[in-house]
């Protein structure tokens, strides 16, 4: 089979998302005062929903079907513990299980949810609803457009179905997680037994304290407990849960539910469509399906990196060459920050989309160690590497749980709310509607246009933001970049671009692109010192050793090799058609450091 081609990296097209007049309408608050941060995190949500389960109904009387309620982060049928144990019900009370999936727009809009995050959804929904039919199992898709008549809307389908139980894995996010103890509340005065479960992460969220009982907010203690607290008892974090047993067949004769099984799930949603060429990229790129995603697990555990699958390439492209000595994973320790290969194992759009269980990732790490019994997250080791990464997962998950105020548009540190931000819309007057100092987008300062179509003249910023408009992924290390240089060369507000990632990326995930974001503006838990601004240079030669990233990316300078390469004279640039740099890093640097030494001084 011939290499899949290469798609040409565009510099101009976005991703295709429209908004409907419907819900352009809809303007969620998306920065709280600091008062009403400050009063959630002082009394966090999640407790008060595990409280809300347990305070639920007891024993309701039995209905004609249970329900589990699956969310955008479960995407799998495979170790889903809230699917499991609604099947268990569903068994043994002798009654079919329906799923169930609520597509919810104003929802997308507030957490900035992109047209390319939704169509990996509905693609993974169609291949899931075709192994739950398998088993005679609905899958029920329905689209509720006010999210605040969510939870009742919830208990009104529930009584149509004559369900006196659901299930749901829990969203940790502040939104979600209110919705989720409204449904409680609803759900016990009708008589409804609400069970929600964790599910996203290995070790739940609020676990790992520290000695005084708190929650971490600096990583490296945080990841030696997280560890210590996983191998105290591993088969009770990582054990897989069952899959779902099978309905009878004549749950598709009955009147009560066998028309669930003929809606399809649709193709689009109004206001979050692709474009043709878009969305056969992301195909290609991202294909779909639990299979799939088990697949390229394999790949990053057995096979080398390779060059030609650096960028906009099916992850499952023939040519691999199978070493477990030398495979991704083991030599994830020295190479995970090399741009220039497929070093890294490209499964965070599965991650965040639950295709592919976090346990089953440690799960496969264990058994090629041999089988062991002990979880190896150590740094001087790939596997240990790799699992450090999926523990950063974890901590930014607790702190969306711990600190909700990072998930409602405030600075972890607070002393940073005052910092003295450039202007990035043409019309700063026009703030769009209050509450959001971010705006939609349509009135980009020429600075921030061209951060977001790689046109900064600053090729490691350019390529990878360029990566991002293609792939709708990029390398860790090259979002720190293009971050870092956001918040600190352009000194432009991190929402911006954290907004602008969430509606980009096919992995956004809010409580790993709030943190990587905030440490990026070193205004989060762990962040980098105000101080220690990224060399947007340096780095360059150090993630892009050979060039390849940055060559692949920005065309233009395709010929060049070396210094000229990261950093192109003027000559050079002009020669080529290449952008001068919009600012000089060492102009602007101590811009950065006198702003955040003072925070409201320009």
């Amino acid at each position: 089979m011939p290499a899949t081609k290469r798609p040409s990296p565009s510099t101009t097209s976005q991703p295709h998302q429209k908004r409907q007049k419907s819900t352009s309408t809809f303007t969620p608050r998306k920065v709280a005062t600091a008062e009403a941060a400050a009063a959630v995190d002082k009394d966090p949500p999640l407790y008060k929903l595990l409280n809300a389960v347990e305070d639920g109904a007891k024993r309701p009387e039995k209905g004609q079907s249970v329900v589990y309620w699956m969310r955008l982060a479960d995407l799998r049928i495979s170790d889903n513990r809230a699917l499991s144990e609604a099947s268990e019900q569903a068994k043994k009370e002798s009654i079919p299980l329906i799923v169930l999936f609520i597509i919810s727009p104003q929802d997308y809009i507030a957490h900035d949810r992109g047209a390319r995050r939704i169509d990996f959804t509905l693609r993974n929904l169609a291949l899931i609803k075709d192994s739950l039919s398998k088993l005679h199992i609905p899958l029920h898709t329905i689209t509720h457009e006010v999210r605040k008549t969510l939870p009742s809307g919830v208990i009104s389908l529930l009584k149509e179905l004559k369900s006196t139980s659901i299930y749901g894995n829990i969203e940790y996010e502040v939104d979600e997680l209110r919705r989720d103890i409204k449904v409680c509340e609803l759900a016990k005065s009708a008589g409804i037994k609400a069970t929600f479960v964790h599910n996203k992460c290995i070790v739940e969220p609020g676990l790992v304290k520290t000695k005084e009982g708190k929650a971490y907010a600096v990583y490296s203690p945080y990841q030696r407990n997280w560890l210590a607290t996983l191998n105290n008892d591993v088969p009770a974090f990582i054990d897989e849960s069952p899959k779902p047993h099978a309905n009878s067949k004549q749950v598709r004769e009955s009147k009560e539910f066998s028309h669930l099984f003929e809606a399809p799930v649709p193709k689009s949603i109004p206001g979050f469509e692709l474009d043709q060429q878009d969305q056969k990229i992301m195909e290609t790129v991202w294909p779909a399906g639990e299979d799939v995603a088990l697949k390229i697990l394999d790949r990053f555990l057995h096979t080398k990196a390779r060059s030609s699958q650096m960028g906009a390439i099916d992850p499952l492209a023939d040519g691999a060459q199978t070493s477990d000595k030398t495979s991704r994973v083991a030599k994830y320790n020295t190479d995970r920050d090399d741009a220039d290969r497929d070093t890294t194992s490209r499964l965070s759009p599965y991650l965040s989309a639950g295709v592919i269980s976090v346990r089953a990732c440690v799960r496969a790490t264990m058994e090629l160690q041999k089988n062991s019994k002990k979880v190896d997250g150590g740094k001087e080791t790939g596997i240990g590497r790799w699992i450090q990464e999926l523990a950063w997962r974890d901590f930014y998950t607790n702190i969306l749980v711990s600190f909700p105020r990072v998930s409602m548009g405030r600075p972890y540190l607070e002393k940073y709310a005052d910092i003295v931000w450039e202007v990035h819309r043409e019309d700063q007057a026009d703030a769009g509607y209050d509450g959001d100092p971010v705006g939609d987008g349509t009135q980009d300062s020429e600075a921030l246009n061209r951060w977001k179509e790689g046109t900064t003249g600053v090729p490691v910023v350019d390529a990878a933001m360029r990566c991002v408009k293609q792939m709708g992924w990029v390398h860790n290390r090259f979002r720190m970049i293009a971050a870092m240089f956001l918040t600190k060369d352009l000194m432009i507000d991190w929402r911006v671009g954290e907004k602008y990632f969430m509606q980009n990326l096919i992995d956004g995930d809010l409580a790993s692109n709030n943190g990587g974001w905030q440490w990026s503006a070193s205004t989060g838990v762990d962040p980098a010192p105000y101080f220690r601004i990224f060399n947007p240079y340096l780095q360059s030669s150090k993630a892009d050793p050979t060039g390849e990233f940055i060559r692949s990316f920005v065309p233009e300078l395709a010929k060049l090799r070396g210094d000229d390469l990261h950093n192109p004279s003027v000559s050079t640039a002009e020669k080529l058609g290449y952008p001068q740099p919009i600012v000089k890093h060492h102009d602007v640097k101590d811009r950065a450091l006198r702003r955040f030494k003072n925070p409201g001084e320009m």
